[in-house]
């Protein structure tokens, strides 16, 4: 069996796909180049991305699939997890192979597999969408961390820069170290990698807020306040609030 190492891209995983069906190899194993680890008894074949081949398998998974299952490729690309790359590939084989009804078949381990990772993704995009706090740090400057654990952002851009459009913002995966930068002048989201992170807790002098420290002290009171002892439901709190999160919340 040959392992097939692409760069980590989308487009790179879309070349993968290309380059299995030009070369025919009876079975292939796909690794990320990051996640790859050589061996001496094994064949290994390094897929150079192409912006032409990428397109050419992108146009067929789409006209193959429904739009909603089209996503779940892409997010499920997104959770990152090794077994995800080779369940995907089998998947989108499966696709390209035959027609549009082996998509709903879930008695295929690869599109269960795809059906359940895509649920997986979403329900952590939808927790970040809820969750994440933006605090400033400089003036007209808002800024949150997060530490996802499926790579979300692009998921969740489309969510921030509809709600807060008339902001500065800057959203940062503390594992993944990226982030997105939203100017509100040009509307333009960009992704960005930066050294420093500021935090409430340790951000310089430079980056203080006196107005947003108060605020913050004022919104933890009023959590304080309308908490009743007696109505609370741990269990049921950190089920609807996984406690993963609570340490970038301002009302914990």
């Amino acid at each position: 069996m040959e392992n097939y190492v692409f760069d980590g891209s989308f487009e790179g995983f879309l070349t993968l796909i290309f380059d299995f069906y030009t070369r025919k190899p009876k079975a292939i194993k796909v690794f990320p180049e990051h996640l790859y680890q050589a061996t001496m008894f094994e064949e290994t074949y390094n897929v150079i991305s192409d912006s032409e081949k990428a397109k050419r398998v992108n146009k067929a998974l789409k006209n193959k699939l429904k739009p909603a299952n089209y996503r779940a490729v892409q997010a499920v690309f997104l959770s990152e997890e090794l077994e995800a790359f080779q369940q995907l590939f089998c998947y989108c084989c499966l696709v390209l192979n035959n027609n549009s009804d082996v998509q709903n078949n879930y008695g295929n381990e690869h599109v269960l597999y795809v059906k359940q990772m895509n649920r997986s993704v979403n329900r952590e995009k939808h927790h970040h969408e809820a969750f994440i706090r933006f605090e400033e740090i400089s003036k007209d400057m808002f800024f949150a961390k997060i530490e996802p654990k499926y790579n979300v952002i692009p998921l969740i851009v489309s969510h921030f820069k509809n709600r807060y459009t008339n902001m500065n913002w800057i959203i940062y995966d503390l594992t993944r170290k990226y982030g997105i930068i939203h100017d509100r002048e040009s509307k333009n989201i960009q992704e960005i990698k930066i050294d420093f992170i500021p935090s409430t807790s340790n951000a310089p002098t430079e980056y203080a807020n006196i107005d947003e420290n108060l605020y913050q002290e004022l919104w933890k009171s009023y959590f304080k306040s309308t908490n009743i002892e007696a109505r609370k439901n741990t269990r049921l709190h950190v089920q609807l609030l996984p406690k993963r999160f609570w340490k970038y919340l301002t009302e914990k």
